[in-house]
């Protein structure tokens, strides 16, 4: 029998070392949660207290904090708020309104949670904390209340900061928390799309209105995060929370989420077989530092799509949602009690059919009067694109443009109607919203004092 000759002491060092440098890339490549809304149960965990980046999951705690005032009374969602200059100078994703611009808190949450907005967090930010750090330091004090123990704030949209930490299993706590805590205002984590004036925009969980059961949260990109996604789902009366936090693309977050909320619905008879998690506060924190996956997520060729341009192609109208939608709720219908269909089969058609929820500046309107208003917003977004074209006639397409599918306009005019709770009331008939340009790496430097350590794109979301 032959023996293998021990390596040499040098190069038992040399592989050691590399494998030190290997593993924690292999530990940090993703992190995953999924528990019982209920009970806070985890069902299946992994990497789920390693530290991360939060992007624009950091929006689900400003809409908490912004939500607690006006359940405690301190200011109502007709409040009016305005935009400052800080808040217009925010990068995208954003609404793009100028400073001056009034909006009500109502309006401004559903900006946020649908559209992503940045400036809309800076606004809500700035009305009920009375600015950035006095907000955050609101924000940090309800973490600790909460039980977040891994996590830090240091502004509320999440653009790229040192000093913006979460984990899974905090951001499990914390949509837990919005669930039990303020269930009159849960709605606004289910909206599937908004209106402004004439632009359309999906919600960028891309699991509402395709994932059967799909009720909820919120999406997340930068580039030092990678792709991520707090989501939930309910089934036979039992509700899950998945968390999934550095995906490699918006529809990778989007899989990895399904797949462990079918888990844990598939799961749920046999779970005397599997040794017990305990519940997600019990979960150990790890005293470490996030892991930037800027380098994996946006070097280069390697640069991955931003969730704007992966939700713009999958919008209704578009070339590549075939159809007027409503196949897309056949599908998700006749899906309700049949086997979970692959990924790929779901995610592959339009989202099912809802009226679009109509959001305005201005103060609360009802009846002609939001007409009106809505009118006037989509006369404004007219008036504007006129000046853009005119101002850049003749020239050639800037190759560094930013991607914004805020500015994709429907060609139909703007709705009449608004629900106060989104519905599956009609299909939306916007016209195919203009496709958003790819945007290249910008330089390092800052961002309203933040620090944007040279994101492709310093985005929210």
């Amino acid at each position: 029998m032959q023996f293998r000759r021990p390596l040499p002491l040098k190069s038992s060092i040399i592989f050691a070392a590399a494998l030190a440098v290997l593993l924690p890339r292999a530990i940090h490549a993703e992190a995953r949660l999924v528990i019982e809304a209920d009970t806070g149960k985890v069902l299946e965990a992994e990497n789920a207290t390693v530290p991360w980046y939060p992007a624009s999951v950091s929006k689900l705690m400003t809409a908490y904090v912004t939500l607690a005032a006006v359940k405690d009374g301190k200011i109502t969602l007709d409040t009016l708020l305005t935009v400052s200059p800080t808040a217009a100078s925010q990068s995208p994703s954003k609404m793009g309104l100028r400073p001056g611009t009034q909006v009500t808190v109502d309006n401004a949450l559903k900006m946020m949670l649908v559209k992503s907005a940045n400036d809309m967090a800076v606004v809500l930010a700035e009305g009920v904390g009375g600015s950035i750090d006095g907000f955050s330091a609101m924000e940090n004090e309800t973490a600790q209340k909460l039980g977040m123990t891994q996590t830090h704030y240091v502004n509320p949209n999440g653009l790229p900061a040192d000093g913006q930490i979460t984990s899974a299993r905090d951001l499990a706590i914390l949509a837990r928390s919005i669930i039990k805590n303020l269930p009159e205002y849960e709605y606004f984590v289910h909206i599937p799309s908004i209106r402004y004036g004439r632009r359309i925009t999906q919600n960028f969980n891309r699991l509402i209105g395709r994932y059967p059961g799909a009720d909820g949260f919120k999406t997340g990109f930068i580039c030092a995060s990678g792709y991520n996604l707090v989501a939930s789902a309910t089934r036979d009366g039992k509700r899950l929370i998945a968390v999934v936090l550095g995906a490699s693309s918006g529809t990778m977050r989007a899989v990895r989420a399904a797949q462990l909320l079918d888990r844990g619905f598939a799961n749920n008879g046999l779970a005397w077989l599997r040794p017990s998690l305990g519940t997600v506060d019990q979960l150990a924190p790890i005293d470490a530092s996030p892991p930037d996956l800027h380098d994996e997520v946006c070097s280069g060729k390697h640069h991955r799509q931003s969730d704007e341009d992966e939700i713009a192609a999958s919008a209704p109208g578009s070339t590549s949602a075939s159809g007027d939608g409503s196949n897309g709720a056949t599908f998700l219908a006749s899906n309700l009690q049949a086997p979970m269909p692959r990924p790929s089969e779901w995610l592959a058609v339009p989202p099912a059919p809802s009226e679009p929820i109509v959001v305005y500046t201005g103060p609360t309107r009802t009846g002609a009067a939001l007409v009106a208003a809505v009118a006037a917003d989509a006369d404004s977004q007219a008036a504007a694109g006129g000046k853009r074209g005119k101002r850049h006639a003749g020239k050639k397409p800037a190759a560094t443009a930013e991607a914004n599918p805020a500015d994709a306009t429907a060609a139909k005019p703007a709705a009449k109607h608004v629900a106060a709770k989104p519905s599956a009331a009609a299909t939306d008939p916007a016209a195919k919203p203009a496709k958003p340009k790819a945007n290249a790496k910008p330089k390092s430097g800052t961002t309203n004092g933040q620090k944007t350590s040279g994101e492709a794109k310093p985005a929210g979301d």
